[in-house]
């Protein structure tokens, strides 16, 4: 520190007997000794007559004679700007994720490391890692004012360091140890250090993906998405039984996608966590692809060729709470600074894990930072925000008495609302075509209505009603089903309220609720599997995009285990084959008919034929494209009854070709159908002024495509 007059060096330096400071602006190097006043190495030394900070050298002596001389960290000024520190806390900071946390960049020529971390009712604040012995007095970080924000620049400080923050409390007990909120990569359990890591040099090959996907209307495309745990999709058995790694996945997975016709992979939390339980949900590294499958290079990578094979990738993202372990972000500074102070708004009672207080600015940068650096790093192409029914309302889970009213008396959380709204338009502003994908459970209004129409701007929104209701009627035996058949109708009239994916997550297949193959009802597996291939013909005939759970796809018997393998085996039976090849027929007709996903979000892109037939348990409707020929004629039969001479009115005459027939023998079926199509007869049915004479297959789906005049 300066004086008018003199300036003040002072180092800590343990294994010197010497200590001098040498100016290295001036051609001669002069030099200016250091006394040391204590015995475990602390030095200082009055230089006279200089009133501004120079560039210098520390010169050391060591106890084996050894001469060294390295840059001072002290003499460098802040890394961070007084514009950086404003925007920060002022909550406007949106590239705090390359300014915050720890930063590879040169000073004045020098390379090393910058490092920044906010705690503000901290008493100090020490960097500490694997290059000064894990021990606090060797980097003390500087205050920047009343700013909160701690800072640091470490000259020739490399890429793969380890570290962590060692945070003096104003309790004064021993000093916390605390990983990087931003740091970018972490190491396993139980060090949980952050790991300095270059996140900017990966020559990425995918310009050609990233150009389509801003030109791109997702809401009028097909949006076909196969959700996936990374951990359990395939294991090496032979090595340990491990997961693959990313860059195994970037062959294997691609030619699974692609093979099965979806346009997205879903990744549940790739974030640090330090539990395998938690599925990745209890995050505590919210800008680091987790350690489990290789390093952030090998994610760009799996990322990179999933892209260059024109596959999206979306990722789930947990802005809505973070766990309480001890290393990460809880009571960080000794105070509730990313969550609330009161447990009634800080805890999740359900999860036992903190809330986030989104009233703080500083809060919602950091998590906004997070979202816009998996954009930037990682060219991820959507993020799905898990739990935002949990930061919509105050009250969520929670018993009268347990939860405060905001300002108005209301049950909203209007900080989390606002957070959401901002990150939604950043996200949309910076990175033009990135999918924001809402889990929300309740009737919460404008969840996918754009921020300028009071929404919170989201593209999509989970069904989870629609799934809810779906299921229920499915897992009924059949011979109730008359009695419920409104359950398969009821969404529509809500269905165009959001812009919807349909979904059967990893929540449905745990817990005891049973895979998707076993929820069906009947005996043996064969009439279970003929269950399943007509709930995923009416879910894709249905409008909305899709999100199908790995595993699912294929009728896997078992629940899904987060720490085992799906039972690929299975594929080698008629009834789990089937299933498999018709979510691939499915996603092929998605796509390939032209208008067909335009009207997920239209309601001209559906009409009813018939949706009270509940005597039969038949429902009926029409789903149209960009031209005639592009209308489907969709016919469902929900019991195990064969219908013959069923007649289903159209709107137009001639040839409609049987397109889909769930009961196909190739999919393990009876072989009923109309062999290949039928002609539609002027034959008034349905208040239509046409009709199509069908056999109806037992607990089946027939989509009918217009061909054209006859």
């Amino acid at each position: 520190m300066g004086s008018k007059s003199s300036i003040v060096v002072r180092a800590f330096l343990d294994d010197a007997v010497t200590c001098e400071v040498v100016d290295v602006s001036e051609p001669e190097g002069r030099r200016y000794p250091l006394k040391r006043l204590t015995d475990d190495g602390f030095f200082e030394g009055v230089i006279p007559k200089r009133k501004d900070v120079f560039a210098y050298r520390l010169r050391i002596e060591r106890y084996n004679g050894e001469i060294r001389q390295f840059y001072d960290p002290y003499s460098f000024l802040p890394s961070l700007s007084d514009n950086d520190v404003y925007l920060f806390n002022e909550g406007n900071e949106h590239q705090a994720h390359n300014k915050m946390g720890a930063q590879l960049r040169e000073l004045n020529g020098v390379a090393g490391v910058s490092f920044a971390v906010w705690a503000p009712s901290a008493t100090r604040v020490s960097l500490v890692g694997d290059f000064n012995h894990w021990d606090g007095r060797y980097h003390p970080m500087r205050s920047l004012g009343g700013s909160g924000i701690w800072e640091l620049f470490v000259p020739g400080l490399e890429a793969g360091a380890k570290y962590k923050f060692e945070i003096g409390t104003q309790q004064g007990d021993f000093p916390l140890l605390k990983t990087d909120p931003y740091g970018a990569r972490f190491e396993s359990p139980p060090g949980n250090a952050s790991i300095v890591c270059k996140v900017d040099g990966y020559a990425w090959q995918d310009a050609d993906w990233i150009k389509q996907r801003e030109s791109t209307d997702w809401a009028n495309a097909p949006v076909s998405i196969y959700e996936m745990h990374l951990g359990s999709w395939k294991r090496v058995v032979e090595d340990a039984n491990r997961p693959l790694s990313y860059r195994e996945l970037a062959t294997e997975l691609v030619d699974y996608l692609k093979d099965m016709q979806y346009t997205h992979v879903e990744f549940m939390p790739l974030s640090e966590h330090p539990f395998d339980g938690s599925w990745g949900y209890q995050v505590t590294g919210f800008f680091a692809p987790t350690y489990r499958f290789g390093t952030p290079e090998d994610f760009m990578y799996l990322v990179d060729i999933l892209h260059q094979n024109g596959l999206g990738v979306i990722m789930d993202w947990v802005p809505a709470h973070f766990p309480t372990d001890s290393f990460a972000l809880g009571q960080f500074d000794g105070t509730a600074l990313y969550e609330h102070a009161d447990p009634r708004q800080g805890f999740h009672q359900d999860w036992g894990t903190y809330i986030f207080n989104f009233g703080r600015k500083e809060v919602c940068t950091f998590l906004i930072a997070s979202a816009l650096a998996w954009c930037e790093r990682y060219h991820i192409d959507g993020l799905r925000v898990d739990a935002v029914a949990s930061m919509l309302y105050l009250d969520y889970s929670r018993e009268e008495g347990q939860w405060i009213p905001n300002q108005y008396g209301g049950r909203e959380n209007l900080e989390a609302i606002d957070f959401l709204r901002r990150t939604n338009d950043l996200v949309h502003q910076y990175y033009p075509g990135t999918l924001m994908i809402a889990e929300e459970s309740t009737a919460f209004p404008g969840v996918t209505k754009p921020t300028s129409e009071g929404g919170l701007g989201f593209d999509m929104k989970w069904n989870m009603g629609w799934m809810h209701d779906t299921l229920e009627y499915f897992q009924k035996d059949p011979i109730y089903r008359k009695f419920e058949h409104h359950q398969l109708s009821f969404a529509m009239l809500y269905q165009y309220s959001e812009n919807f994916t349909q979904v059967f997550s990893h929540d449905e297949i745990v817990h005891g609720k049973s895979s998707m193959m076993l929820k069906m009802p009947g005996e043996p597996m064969s009439n279970k599997a003929r269950q399943l291939r007509l709930l995923y013909a009416f879910m894709w005939m249905w409008p909305g995009k899709k999100t199908l759970f790995m595993g699912c796809d294929f009728g896997q018997s078992a629940e899904w285990a987060h720490d085992g393998s799906l039972d690929w085996h299975l594929l080698e039976y008629l009834d789990h084959q089937g299933v498999q090849m018709v979510v691939r027929d499915l996603n092929r007709i998605y796509r390939e008919i032209p208008g067909f996903a335009a009207g997920d979000n239209h309601p001209e892109g559906f009409e009813w034929i018939n949706n009270s037939d509940a005597d039969n348990s038949v429902l009926t409707f029409l789903r149209n494209g960009t031209a005639k020929t592009d209308t489907l004629a969709v016919v469902g039969n929900y019991t195990p009854v064969q219908r013959e001479g069923f007649r289903v009115g159209v709107p137009y005459a001639g040839y409609w070709q049987e397109i889909l027939n769930t009961d196909a023998k190739e999919y393990g079926g009876l072989g009923f159908g109309n062999a290949g199509g039928v002609v539609a007869d002027e034959v008034e049915w349905d208040g239509r002024p046409y009709s199509i004479k069908l056999e109806l297959p037992p607990v089946s789906m027939s989509v009918f495509r217009f061909q054209g005049e006859a």
